[in-house]
């Protein structure tokens, strides 16, 4: 048979076709395994449970949503702190792969570990963007963190390049955070960060989000804001649990869109009359 016999060329084809799509059922599997594992690395790494206060209720909803092989890095966090305040963190790791879930993973325990060296928000992101850049990754973070005292309702927060925070009060009154923030956590040296303080003498809630909650495709992030401060007012004035309205948050998350992970923490206070 002659190498310009027409049934040479055509097994010559099924054979490279044959082998391609072997390769990429291969790549397709490799990829589908670091999926998986920054998935397992996203839940093995966050909280499965709430810290606890008289007149506080907080509840997290978190969806890894991921759009194809890409899986993002959202994380939240809270936690007692010695002195008998509460840290409180929400954050998103620039990326969509399992280096953006390992690095999420680093962000968070560092943030943690030095919240018991000093718990102050401003200091603490500092410190925690310092630690980062000796680290020398090339990947960075956008991160808010609160300091909450459920004794006072004194509730401190700095920002690093994050979303704003959506609040609403029993009395009707609800709106964006105006905190001034600070760059993200790992790109500029001695950056800082200022803090803002509220004082939560009115009951009602918090929300801290990441934005695959409010922003993609189908709307801006300040329509998704707007959103998220009408479900915030509705909640606040109907005295909803904090994971109601987590809950819906989430579930509006879907409207806009998004490829990305979508993580929700909602604190719910009863305001200073009450809790007295």
């Amino acid at each position: 048979m002659s190498r310009k016999d027409p049934t040479y060329d055509g097994d010559e084809l099924l054979a490279r076709l044959g082998s391609l799509t072997s390769r990429a059922r291969e790549h397709a599997e490799l990829q589908r395994s670091q999926v998986e594992l920054a998935l397992a690395l996203q839940r093995g790494m966050l909280p499965t449970e709430m810290p606890a206060a008289p007149g506080y209720q907080l509840a997290v909803r978190y969806v890894p949503a991921y759009h194809g092989l890409n899986v993002g890095g959202d994380w939240y966090d809270a936690f007692h702190l010695p002195d008998g305040r509460i840290g409180l963190c929400i954050g998103d790791v620039q990326g969509h792969n399992i280096e953006a879930a390992a690095f999420m993973g680093q962000v968070r325990v560092g943030l943690r570990a030095l919240a018991f060296v000093t718990s102050e928000p401003g200091e603490l992101l500092a410190r925690t963007n310092d630690l980062l850049l000796s680290l020398g990754a090339d990947l960075f973070a956008t991160c808010t963190f609160l300091r909450l005292d459920p004794s006072t309702g004194l509730l401190e927060s700095a920002r690093a390049g994050h979303i704003p925070c959506v609040w609403a009060t029993a009395d009707g009154k609800s709106g964006i955070g105006s905190d001034e923030g600070g760059p993200p956590l790992g790109i500029q040296a001695g950056a800082t960060y200022p803090v803002t303080r509220y004082r939560l003498t009115t009951g009602g809630v918090l929300v801290l989000l990441t934005d695959g909650v409010v922003e993609g495709p189908s709307m801006t992030v300040d329509q998704g804001l707007d959103q998220v401060v009408r479900l915030a007012g509705i909640a606040a004035v109907a005295g909803l649990k904090a994971g109601s309205l987590a809950a819906a948050v989430i579930r509006g998350a879907d409207q806009v869109g998004h490829e990305d992970d979508a993580a929700v923490l909602v604190i719910g206070h009863a305001g200073t009359e009450a809790r007295q």
